[in-house]
Formats: structure tokens, sequence, C-alpha cells
């Protein structure tokens, strides 16, 4: 336990980088791929269109990749500077966003068509048909694969690693600095990304339990 107490203040940034980076993250990737994700089944071609470019070169594209444009390409743009760690959201979030987008397109593709037929009937526009109607009945169906999405976010925070980002799975560099045994220190790396995704697993239960249908 000494290269935990020993070395609390690294081990708390980089534990505090990693959460701000995965719930970051997942908030932009739920948000964008809450909007892709509709695209791709919107009854405009543009959109569908749209949607689909961003997927398909998005999701191709090694994840690596895209942190080294927005760690070293975005600056070159003349843009507000941001710090390696919010450029490091930015990035996991846009790749995320992509897993995102397709499991809910998959989650729409399980509602009936006649609901979104029904709600056209009555008059509600697109924007309200997913909303009111589609959305909240694909959501149920999604919790799994969109819990398997986050789970896989989470472990691919420690790419940030190699952008000079102290998070977990940087930590051990820093702490052969100071002599601890890398070893060591890997173990319990582990050992906390096992705490923090039996968390998510635990969450994906409850939020299952919880949305339910009665049958």
């Amino acid at each position: 336990m000494d290269v935990i107490f020993g070395n609390l203040d690294l081990w708390g940034e980089a534990l505090r980088n990693t959460l701000l980076i995965f719930f970051g993250g997942a908030v932009l990737a739920l948000i964008l791929g809450f909007v892709v994700g509709a695209m791709r089944v919107a009854p405009v071609p543009i959109a569908r269109v749209v949607g689909t470019l961003y997927v398909n070169l998005i999701r191709n594209t090694p994840l690596t990749l895209v942190f080294f444009f927005f760690i070293f390409g975005y600056p070159q743009l003349g843009l507000p500077k941001l710090s390696t760690t919010v450029l490091g959201i930015l990035a996991i979030g846009i790749y995320t966003a992509t897993y995102v987008a397709e499991v809910i397109r998959a989650g729409i593709n399980t509602v009936p068509v006649g609901q979104a037929e029904a709600a056209r009937a009555i008059g509600l526009p697109f924007g309200q048909v997913m909303t009111l109607v589609i959305l909240p009945q694909a959501f149920r169906s999604v919790v799994p694969p969109m819990m398997s999405v986050f789970i896989a976010l989470l472990k691919n925070t420690t790419v940030a690693a190699g952008f000079s980002v102290l998070e977990l799975g940087a930590i051990r560099s820093f702490l052969s600095e100071r002599g601890e045994n890398a070893l060591v220190v890997l173990l319990w790396v582990a050992v906390i990304f096992v705490v923090l995704v039996l968390l998510l697993s635990w969450l994906q239960r409850y939020l299952e339990n919880k949305w339910r249908i009665a049958r």
C-alpha cells in the first residue's frame, strides 16, 4: 500500500483526470451521438448522407490518429488555446459518438414502424416523433450495448497517456521517476479500472431493472 499512500498527490491527479476525460467524453458522445443517430434515420436524404459520412469517417480512423489531430493539429488552426485534457475530451468524445450513434440507430430500428406512422398521422413533426415517441422506447433496448460503449470509452482514456496527460495510464512513468516498482503500479492501475468497470456494470443492471417492461 506504500505505493498508494506514499504518492497520493499523483494518484489523485491521475484519477481525477481519468474521470474528467471519461465523464466529459461520455457527455459529448451522448449529445453528438443522439444527433447523428437521429440524422441516420431522418427522412431528409442530406441528413442521412451527412450522418453516414461522419460515422464512416471517424469510426474507421484509429483513435490515436484522432488524438494526434486534436493535440498537434488543433493548436495550428488559430483557435482558442485549450489544455491537453480538454483536447483529449474532444478527441475521445467525437470518436465515441460514432458508436453511440450506431447503438441509437439500432435501438430506433427495434421500435415498430407503426409507432412513427401513428405519431405522424396526428400531426407531430419529425423532432417530436423522435423525442416523444421513438427515442424513449428505443433507449430501453440500448442500455446494455450503450454501457459496453462507455466501458470501452473508460479503457480508451489510457490513450491520453501518450499525449502528456497525467491519467491512470501514464502514472507508471511518473512513479518510476520516484523509484516505485513499475509492476506493482500497473497492478494497482488494473485494480482501479476493474472497480470502475464494475461500477458501470452495476449501473447497467440498475437501469435495466428500472426501465424493464412488465410482461
